[in-house]
């Protein structure tokens, strides 16, 4: 029995019908002490025989400090939009590498002309002494303990820890889509159990800020439809005068704080698309549970302004009382248009006077809207960014979803790696302060008109590009799986460290002029470099510059 083993970049995506190429000018693998650095090492079965079963074997001195975990291949069919221009590494539909999943139990499949891959992460923690390290990847037969296959690499731990996280980073936390998975009923313990599992994986790669549903997120629903209620705060109308509890709320904000949530954000006060109708508001009705807002009642009517009035000031005063007001920021609508000014107006202002001093944020991509002066803090598509960056747009963000296909950095599994790392670099250059993405773990189709599969159906049933919907699996036991695209993304955030960095040390010219050497025009939101050799070089260099330039410093102290 004979395998092959081959050395992949953490950047490629390796399909099971194509031989991947390895690339030793890719340089070497290193990274700071509390940095997470990654490979893979693909693998195929090259003996007669059709199958096999292997399994992985570390040996290194920091093998405390190596995770294995095994690339699945997924079904995707709606692979893109049918305008999205080049730069996929398929459009057709098939199986593509992307869930990231354990090794347990001690065994894998290997097959015979197919092309599997493990995905290696090292995890210093701050724990490693600087150096560089052999780590030796052993495939070896499962029932004979054979060794098949040996891949040696070195991996260098550099001096010094990455500073934390400056840039502000939201991915649209879905609750009731667990609820709907693990079919556990909303605020049950088995609940709680499993919202932390999923909050405290997205705040390990870099999610600090956390939608809040201090009422249920009025986000993609049909008109006249309802999600399944997630509402923190309950409501009591008792004799037309309202009352609130806040156990679930204090409950929900303590276990943020445990996973290390460090912003907030609440949800919407009205509906997508234009502030139109009211958000689904659940109540106590003189003794009776039901329903008191939502797409039946106008945004701006009375009874709505009555509530409002009685509402955000006692959340806001609990906010305070959490100690968690001066990191809160809310929405009006997500993405209204143009066309929707007036009626946005008229909802911002039943509200306005309430939070004033609050930071309210929305996902718009029209500049005029923003001139305007109905939002105090866009957050515009990323391939809408021109005119918001050429304004000096303060505390600028920017967001992608389905929409952003063509020409700009996004996730979906048919683009290639670096056009997802790539955003660290633009989100430097452009010194943006917060990245919205719309979807952690959605697991439902277009309106959430019904759940979905995520193993099965990574489309939401053809709403997106297979990829925009969720970013981790529902896995066993409420426990998260992570996805290539989600290390990818964590990996864009440690670049954007690491250049915030550098940029501490030697100024920010120099960390510019590293992100310009070499190439043919400046880069932009929808013009950069396509591959992979691009982002690793500059990475390669920028850690080089840090390590020199702190060497340079501690000379001079000593």
């Amino acid at each position: 029995m004979e395998l092959k083993m081959k050395l992949v970049s953490a950047l490629e995506k390796v399909f099971l019908d194509e031989e991947p190429v390895e690339k030793p000018e890719a340089g070497p693998i290193s990274g700071f002490q509390n940095e997470t650095i990654s490979f893979q090492a693909a693998y195929s079965l090259v003996s007669p025989d059709a199958r096999a079963w292997v399994w992985p074997e570390i040996n290194s001195p920091i093998a405390d400090h190596v995770r294995i975990r095994t690339v699945r291949h997924v079904p995707v069919r709606f692979t893109c939009l049918p305008d999205s221009g080049d730069n996929y590494l398929r459009k057709t539909p098939g199986l593509y590498p992307d869930l990231l999943r354990g090794i347990e139990p001690r065994r894998l499949h290997a097959y015979c002309g197919q092309w599997d891959t493990l995905w290696i992460d090292v995890e210093p923690r701050g724990e490693v002494t600087p150096g560089t390290y052999p780590v030796e990847i052993v495939m070896l037969r499962e029932d004979t303990g054979e060794a098949l296959a040996r891949l040696n690499v070195n991996v260098t731990i550099l001096p010094g820890m990455l500073p934390p996280q400056t840039l502000h980073h939201t991915k649209w936390f879905h609750y009731d889509c667990l609820a709907h998975h693990y079919h556990v009923p909303v605020f049950s313990e088995e609940f709680w159990r499993i919202s932390e599992n999923f909050m405290r994986a997205a705040v390990k790669r870099g999610i600090n800020m956390m939608l809040m549903p201090i009422h249920t997120p009025p986000l993609d629903t049909r008109e006249g439809g309802e999600r399944l209620t997630v509402q923190l705060v309950d409501v009591f109308l008792d004799g037309g005068k309202y009352s609130f509890g806040f156990d679930k709320l204090r409950r929900w904000v303590d276990m943020a704080k445990r996973c290390g949530v460090e912003y907030f954000e609440a949800a919407h006060l009205f509906t997508q698309w234009g502030a139109r109708a009211t958000p689904k508001i659940m109540a106590t009705v003189d003794g009776e549970y039901r329903r008191i807002f939502g797409w039946d009642v106008p945004a701006d009517s009375d009874a709505y302004r009555v509530f409002l009035d009685a509402y955000l000031p006692a959340v806001l005063n609990e906010l305070k009382a959490l100690g968690i007001d001066g990191r809160c920021s809310f929405h009006i609508s997500d993405e209204p248009s143009e066309d929707h000014l007036d009626s946005y107006l008229r909802a911002k202002a039943l509200v306005a006077k309430h939070l004033q001093g609050y930071p309210i944020m929305d996902a718009l991509s029209n500049f005029r809207f923003y001139a305007s002066g109905a939002v105090e803090k866009p957050v515009p598509a990323i391939n809408h960014m021109d005119d918001f960056v050429a304004a000096n747009v303060p505390g600028l963000w920017t967001y992608y979803c389905v929409g952003q296909h063509r020409d700009v950095s996004n996730m979906f599994m048919a683009m290639p790696s670096a056009r997802n790392r790539i955003l660290g670099v633009q989100l430097y250059k452009y010194d943006i302060e917060g990245f919205l993405q719309w979807g952690y773990n959605f697991y439902g189709t277009q309106y959430s008109d019904y759940q979905v599969d995520p193993y099965a159906v990574t489309d939401g049933e053809a709403f997106t590009p297979a990829g925009d919907c969720f970013q981790v699996y529902p896995g066993e036991n409420g426990e998260p799986e992570e996805s290539i695209r989600m290390m990818v993304t964590f990996h864009a955030l440690q670049d954007l460290r690491a250049m915030r960095w550098l940029e501490s040390l030697c100024g920010r010219e120099k960390v510019l002029s590293l992100i310009e050497e070499g190439l043919c025009e400046p880069l932009t939101f929808t013009r950069y470099p396509k591959d992979s050799m691009y982002l690793l070089n500059l990475r390669r260099k920028v850690n080089e510059a840090i390590v020199k330039a702190q060497e340079k410093q501690a000379g001079m102290n000593s």
